[in-house]
């Protein structure tokens, strides 16, 4: 399953969030390639536990070197896929939790589940021997935390079936009650063994996100935080829309939802609208008239229900205004 969106919208700009993208994209494009160079540069800056565990591997660092990886780590990447994936499920569920905690809250919260991932691996694999890299402990803290905030938020989902995309929209609290179930899986299984997934820290990392959401909402949001979330808000809505529009009866129309801000009604705007009505899956381009206020209706001819005798109802969107 591969998230594309959710419905949640955040009420300002991931800054935090975006700055941890950027640095993890940064750190690949500077990391070794592949070779001896790249293994020693992950033995170096990963987190190993025989460094902690085997006191003849431990004497060749110093106490430097053996702290540094418990930063190090979450930002290293062994390869593409390996970082688009991680990067991808981060621009998802990041902004959003960001948004409740406001931006310096959310980099302590996503350093700590960082590094509370990688000591729930290292306790459960004392003795291994493979470098532990990736952002995905921390993510899935981030992920956690997404889980209690927002679980009937709707995650948009490419379900590949037989090699052809199928697209379904998830409540949150089960996309995300799948995803920690098929780590517990594969820790537990036969994938425990293979690939070097270290499946732990993203449980740690999940359960750990919890855990640190609940300690971190009772901390007050820092003054530079309520300045920095002002200059952040965002003074749009989203470029797609996804609606749900209802019938009421037999009435051949449909009647839906739009959000804008108040700038985008007051100077007019053009969104992506996903209809969603039944098995009908439609997306098309809307303009927003300038100067519209909020609860009139758009309409939109011949996108109502099909009806029996062949003919089709109007879709109308009632405009809402947010900011």
């Amino acid at each position: 399953m591969i998230p594309l969106r959710d419905t949640s919208r955040s009420e300002t700009y991931p800054l935090i969030n975006n700055i941890i993208i950027g640095i993890n994209v940064l750190v690949f494009l500077i990391q070794p390639p592949f070779g001896r160079g790249f293994h020693e540069f992950m033995y170096t800056y990963g987190l190993v536990p025989a460094r902690y565990s085997v006191p003849e591997i431990a004497a060749y660092f110093t106490v430097g070197q053996q702290v540094l990886p418990f930063l190090t780590f979450m930002f290293l990447h062994g390869g593409l896929l390996h970082l688009v994936g991680n990067v991808w499920f981060l621009y998802i569920f990041g902004d959003n939790v960001e948004d409740h905690l406001g931006h310096f809250r959310y980099l302590f919260f996503y350093l700590l589940c960082g590094w509370a991932s990688g000591c729930a691996h290292l306790a459960l694999n004392w003795h291994a021997k493979i470098p532990t890299i990736g952002a995905s402990g921390a993510i899935a803290g981030v992920m956690g935390a997404y889980w209690i905030l927002y679980p009937k938020a709707r995650v948009l989902t490419l379900v590949p079936i037989f090699f052809l995309p199928y697209f379904v929209e998830i409540p949150a609290f089960l996309f995300l009650g799948i995803w920690l179930l098929f780590q517990f899986l594969s820790a537990a299984g036969p994938a425990a063994q293979m690939g070097g997934i270290a499946w732990w820290a993203h449980i740690g990392g999940f359960i750990f996100g919890i855990v640190f959401l609940k300690l971190f909402q009772l901390v007050p949001e820092l003054g530079a935080d309520k300045r920095v979330r002002g200059l952040t808000r965002k003074r749009r809505s989203p470029r797609l829309h996804m609606v749900r529009p209802v019938s009421l009866g037999d009435d051949p129309d449909l009647h839906g939802v739009i959000v804008v801000s108040g700038r985008e009604a007051s100077s007019g705007a053009r969104k992506l609208v996903n209809i969603m009505h039944g098995r009908d899956r439609r997306t098309f381009s809307v303009r927003i008239p300038p100067g519209v206020s909020g609860g009139s209706k758009l309409r939109l001819r011949g996108l109502g229900r099909h009806m029996p005798d062949g003919t089709r109802g109007d879709l109308y969107l009632q405009v809402e205004i947010r900011d």
